[in-house]
């Protein structure tokens, strides 16, 4: 027979497999727009370095003869050859004051693209292996950048994300990675209402707000969209596990349920939202704070 703990194991072992599955699901689903956003930086990157091997092939020829007059500058004259070659490749970098203007900004363009890069696959790889599952302090306003970053191709197309977030704002306990399957489910949930509103109306852009903000001992994390909102006949249903109104390969209506669960009983938090038809939807995430002292003592626990 086996005993307690060796259930509670495996069944932790399970839960820990299931929510791995899940996320590298929701990686799977957003890859191509991840593929697309690491693509077009670099292919910029890759364009100003052409640009700049191509302009240092223009200056060789006058970096040369600038060398080479600085080497005649030590003596009472300079030799008329060297003016002469000097005046020559001047001459032959017409572009110059282009150059020199362009260049910086091919280097600084290539530097930001690089760091675009970077952030993509560093919130890629948090996103995706958020660690060992042990229970540690969670930034939520490192989690709301995580999953914009891993998003940004699904709403950059149809909505403009506003972001206000709290500087300073305390830390809560939990998982890693969780906090981000949550924020990003509900991101996804936001485009796919927006992209069913533009579908209805002139197709103008929308916006996912995202706040955080302390209210007493809890923590509040807003995603607000300007969708179609929820019909009134299902909102009692939109936490179910495999609900959904969505066509056939948007979604298999675990999105909601999974970020539910995850708020209730992993933080011991609630997930709850405010709707009205055609105007949009918020989703209110509250997770308690705890103290200095009990934080300490869980993450030494």
């Amino acid at each position: 027979m086996r005993s307690v703990a060796g259930t509670i194991g495996e069944w932790r072992l399970l839960e820990a497999q299931r929510d791995h599955g899940q996320r590298l699901a929701s990686i799977g689903q957003l890859a191509v727009g991840i593929a697309h956003e690491i693509n077009s930086p670099t292919q910029y990157i890759g364009d100003n370095v052409r640009f700049l091997r191509d302009a240092f092939e223009e200056l060789r020829p006058l970096l040369a003869a600038c060398a080479a007059l600085r080497r005649a500058a030590g003596r009472e004259t300079v030799a008329r050859d060297v003016q002469t070659a000097f005046a020559e490749a001047a001459q032959q970098a017409d572009q110059l004051e282009y150059l020199l203007g362009e260049i910086p900004k091919a280097i600084h363009d290539s530097l930001e693209g690089v760091n675009d890069v970077s952030q993509i696959i560093r919130s890629l790889k948090e996103f995706s292996h958020p660690g060992n599952g042990e229970k540690k302090a969670i930034d939520a306003n490192r989690a709301v950048k995580t999953a914009l970053a891993v998003t940004r191709n699904q709403w950059k197309h149809v909505a403009e994300a506003v972001v206000d977030l709290l500087p300073g704002l305390p830390h809560v306990f939990g998982r890693p990675g969780d906090l981000d399957q949550v924020l990003v489910n509900l991101i996804v949930n936001a485009v796919h209402a927006i992209e069913a509103k533009g579908r209805k109306g002139d197709g103008v852009k929308g916006t996912i707000a995202i706040r955080t903000r302390q209210v007493g001992r809890r923590l509040e994390v807003e995603v607000a969209d300007t969708g179609t909102g929820i019909p009134e006949s299902i909102r009692d249903k939109v936490f179910e596990p495999f609900f959904t109104t969505k066509q056939a390969g948007l979604g298999t209506g675990q999105g909601l349920a999974i970020a539910r669960a995850i708020i209730v009983n992993r933080y011991g938090g609630e997930l709850t939202f405010e709707t009205e038809e055609e105007r949009g939807t918020t989703f209110r995430i509250r997770i308690p704070v705890p103290g200095p002292a009990e934080l300490h003592a869980k993450e030494h626990r």
